[in-house]
């Protein structure tokens, strides 16, 4: 079957719409926020995403087990139009399949949880108020210091789902968004950190648990994306009552240059 650019967005969501959670930045990027920035890839009813709203373009391949094999046949054939250096967020299985026109590395596996234990989170006493873009300088000092090299758009602060923590008067803990979309009923919990001199004692998990109060309202499916070995951080979730729903695997793609034999 044929690969081709898919530009109606109702026909997105509906296939994307399948399953909410594994799809959930996919589903956000369908918003007027971030739609200037996709490309979209379609073939029968699987979708593959090139978001490009950042310094590198970042490839979203996301399908269910049984699905793989029909994603798989999707990025084989999109593959020759992608850009030659990319990041990439992709199922189990899918990372073999760019393997045969790009170098894959930095790999490093994820896991998608969710919000599936809404009790467990209100055990948490909620800390912190609401950030605006006029706390945008305190926010890129805190993350300079407590999460170098974390993926922000300061344009996010603008949803008003960023919470933070201060103690006497300085910025010592946030949670905020990657994805917020009331239209599609998603949100991706993201940007979460503490000041290393004010770590353990839960500043992180009550700013996280008032940011879930506050996202509840306007959403169905909350999600965040975790690295697999970040121990402290997948426990910390788990006892806010997120579970892990998939597996994926972050990693950079740099195009294989042919060699001179392939090319004659």
């Amino acid at each position: 079957m044929a690969v081709r650019a898919e530009h109606d967005r109702a026909v997105l969501a509906a296939l994307l719409g399948r399953d909410p959670v594994l799809h959930a930045y996919q589903l956000g990027d369908l918003d007027d926020f971030f739609w200037p920035y996709t490309s979209w890839f379609r073939s029968g009813d699987e979708v593959v995403l090139l978001y490009h709203g950042v310094e590198l373009p970042t490839l979203l391949a996301f399908a269910a087990p049984e699905r793989v094999a029909a994603l798989s046949g999707l990025l084989a054939r999109a593959a020759p139009v992608l850009p030659a250096r990319l990041w990439a967020h992709l199922s189990p299985g899918l990372e073999a399949t760019v393997a045969r026109w790009f170098t894959v590395s930095e790999s490093a596996p994820h896991d998608r949880m969710a919000l599936t234990d809404p009790g467990r989170l209100a055990a948490v006493a909620p800390r912190g108020e609401p950030l605006g873009v006029a706390d945008l300088a305190e926010l890129r000092e805190l993350y300079a210091v407590a999460y170098p090299g974390n993926w922000f758009d300061p344009r996010m602060v603008e949803t008003g789902q960023y919470v933070g923590v201060r103690e006497r008067g300085r910025l010592v803990a946030v949670a905020g968004v990657h994805v917020f979309s009331p239209r599609w009923r998603v949100a991706a919990v993201g940007n979460v950190t503490t000041r290393p001199d004010a770590r353990g004692r839960g500043l992180a998990a009550g700013a996280v648990a008032a940011l879930c109060a506050r996202l509840s309202a306007s959403v169905d499916h909350i999600t965040l994306n975790v690295r697999s070995d970040n121990v402290a951080a997948v426990r910390l979730y788990g006892r806010l009552g997120f579970t892990r729903v998939a597996g994926f695997t972050e990693c950079a793609l740099t195009r294989r240059v042919p060699s001179a034999a392939a090319a004659g």
